[in-house]
């Protein structure tokens, strides 16, 4: 008898046309390191009395379907993920591409994720899947990746896939070595560590139906947010916290001219962080960075990736 294995596992994953179905064709292999994604329907315990001491069945509540995926930092693949969480970028370029991709679009795209489990077999397809957030952690050392969080309408369990054979995309990581932040459009140092969050704050469309799925995931506010640690050596991050004022962060991991991914918020303020000493080791200071739409920019952040992909 088969047992499922996680290193037997797949996932593949298109874009809709048609918010909930799943198109027919055009699925890509995902890699990813784990998958919460999945859909569960709780059970409501009877509150009737008078039948003794012991309950009466319960009945099933409303679905809900949601997870986070664990996916490598990439030059190809994260384009995909990124689309999802910008909408469609602008695509230049002959042989090597630069796609760029802005923050703000009120229309995200949907997306059909299947997740195999071929052994048992079982074959779970979630629809109407729309990126929530996306999570990225930088640090000197270790496997660089990312945290992606999907909000989905529904899943169908089959015993065959419905992706078919998924294409799929050249894997090229990104490392921690490849990785820099620029203020200002200088190179800051001293960091310690840094993450990023970008959030569309999707909301749920709960109405009433029949199969306990929700109608739709729309946008709302969104938020760009993060944290840096540094080590206490100028003060020219707690001078802007101070004066309140903004600056541009830039996060990017470059492997060559033509492979590279530039994530810019582009005004940036500063809480004034404690700065606590704790013994006779160096001092940090921790600033939670939050953004905010930039009127010369445009918008709030600015994605590039370089490779060689045609479109997404």
């Amino acid at each position: 008898m088969a047992r499922a294995q996680g290193a037997r596992s797949q996932l593949a994953a298109a874009f809709e046309t048609t918010y909930g179905t799943a198109p027919a064709t055009g699925f890509m292999q995902m890699p990813f390191a784990s998958a919460s994604l999945g859909a569960e329907q709780p059970l409501l315990a009877s509150e009737l009395l008078g039948y003794g001491r012991d309950p009466l069945a319960p009945i099933k509540d409303a679905v809900t379907a949601d997870g986070n995926i664990t996916v490598p930092l990439d030059a190809e693949v994260f384009g995909f993920w990124l689309k999802a969480a910008f909408g469609a970028p602008t695509t230049t370029g002959t042989t090597n591409k630069t796609h760029t991709f802005k923050s703000g679009s009120w229309s995200l795209p949907s997306m059909a994720i299947e997740v195999a489990m071929p052994e048992i077999p079982r074959f779970a397809m979630y629809t109407g899947c729309v990126l929530d957030q996306f999570s990225i952690a930088m640090q000197r050392s270790g496997l660089l990746t990312a945290d992606v969080k999907l909000v989905a309408q529904g899943e169908s369990v089959a015993t065959a896939t419905a992706a078919g054979t998924p294409t799929a995309y050249a894997l090229q990581r990104f490392g921690h070595f490849n990785g820099a932040i620029k203020r200002n459009g200088t190179a800051l140092g001293h960091i310690v560590s840094a993450d990023l969050t970008y959030a569309n704050n999707v909301e749920r469309i709960e109405t009433i139906r029949n199969d306990g799925r929700i109608d739709g995931a729309d946008p709302s506010i969104a938020a760009l947010t993060g944290k840096i640690d540094v080590r206490f050596a100028d003060t020219t991050l707690m001078d802007q916290a101070l004066n309140g004022t903004a600056a541009s962060l830039e996060f990017s991991w470059v492997i060559s001219a033509n492979v590279s991914l530039t994530i810019t918020a582009h005004a940036v303020y500063l809480p004034r962080p404690r700065v606590e000493i704790q013994g006779p080791q160096g001092i940090q200071a921790s600033f939670d960075w939050q953004a905010a739409h930039d009127s010369v920019a445009g918008q709030m952040c600015t994605v590039v990736l370089k490779n060689a992909v045609a479109s997404y």
